[in-house]
């Protein structure tokens, strides 16, 4: 099995599936808030092509939550991710929170520019990077961008691109069982057997520390390990063909339960 390549450790990634409790608890928007304390968040709707709204919304929650400083970022074009006063609302930044949309977006617009560059200082000198649904996708190795939703996969059924590597050796997708994504992220994985797939429930989160996770929210954590795939027909086979499959791991994980990236293994205790 290749093990997982450690990636920075002073920061903390939450990774969400998307429809976080805004209402209720709003656990996962309480763990966010618990790393903010009185510093300032930056919302990133960059993903959105209508981001009207978001900013309102998450700043209202937060506000409750205690986080009283909450700032929007949005770049309407990869000319802007250059722009001095785009970067100047990352300065002094604990927090940024990806919002939902479309995750090509993210990539497309800020991929290898200083915004991102920004982000990943944020990240390493011990900040809090967040992302809900397509906000999720984009923080793995590999993006998955489409994928017909189902459970069976056929073979060329996925599109996937390259994601913003927070979290190393890994595909993510998010709304899972909600949409009946677990086909597709075993298809992303038998074509990318050296990565990870992590699959997120709605209202659901891993929050990342160094080398492991732990789950926090509703619903369920999904792991899908193909590195001890025994065979797979995914270049043999049709585009039109059912993908087949052998010998692939499946690990599935509620709140409270950890994880560690480099055993592919679930914490014990």
């Amino acid at each position: 099995m290749t093990k997982a390549k450690s990636g920075p450790k002073q920061g903390t990634l939450i990774i969400i599936g998307g429809h976080e409790d805004h209402d209720g608890d709003k656990v996962i928007l309480k763990e966010v808030a618990s790393h903010v304390r009185n510093g300032k968040l930056v919302l990133a709707t960059i993903v959105s092509h209508e981001p009207d709204g978001y900013l309102e919304k998450y700043q209202a929650s937060f506000a409750e939550l205690g986080v009283g400083h909450v700032t929007e970022l949005y770049v309407e074009d990869r000319t802007e991710a250059n722009d001095e006063a785009k970067l100047k609302a990352l300065d002094d930044v604990q927090a940024v929170f990806f919002s939902g949309g479309d995750q090509l977006r993210i990539t497309s617009q800020i991929g290898g520019t200083p915004v991102v560059d920004r982000v990943m200082e944020i990240y390493r000198s011990g900040g809090v990077i967040a992302g809900t649904s397509a906000g999720a996708s984009m923080m793995s190795d590999t993006m998955l961008v489409k994928g017909t939703s189902g459970a069976s996969f056929r073979v060329g059924d996925v599109r996937m691109a390259p994601g913003l590597g927070l979290l190393p050796n890994t595909i993510i997708d998010q709304h899972f069982a909600e949409r009946g994504r677990i086909g597709r992220l075993i298809g992303a994985v038998s074509q990318n057997p050296r990565e990870l797939g992590i699959g997120i429930d709605e209202d659901t989160a891993i929050v990342v520390e160094g080398d492991q996770f732990r789950v926090i929210g509703s619903g369920a954590v999904y792991l899908v390990d193909a590195s001890g795939a025994t065979y797979s027909d995914v270049t043999e086979a049709d585009t039109r063909t059912t993908l087949s499959i052998h010998d692939l791991k499946l690990h599935v994980l509620s709140s409270g339960d950890r994880f560690d990236m480099v055993t592919r293994r679930p914490v014990q205790g």
